[in-house]
C-alpha cells in the first residue's frame, strides 16, 4: 500500500493507520473517509500526494 504525504510533512503510512483518529492500521489511504483531516495541520485528504 502506498504512503501519502501532506504539505506539512506528515506522512500517512497505511501499516500504522491513524488510530487516534479512528483509522485502523492496515487501512489504505483510498479507504479513509473523505472527511478525515491531517492529524498535524488539519488539511483534507485532497491536499495529500502519493510518495514515491
Amino acid at each position: 500500500m502506498d504512503k501519502y504525504e501532506c504539505p506539512c510533512g506528515y506522512v500517512y503510512d497505511p501499516a500504522a493507520g491513524d488510530p487516534e483518529n479512528g483509522i485502523a492500521p492496515g487501512t489504505a489511504f483510498e479507504d479513509i473517509p473523505e472527511d478525515w483531516k491531517c492529524p498535524v495541520c488539519g488539511l483534507g485528504k485532497d491536499a495529500f500526494t502519493k510518495k514515491d
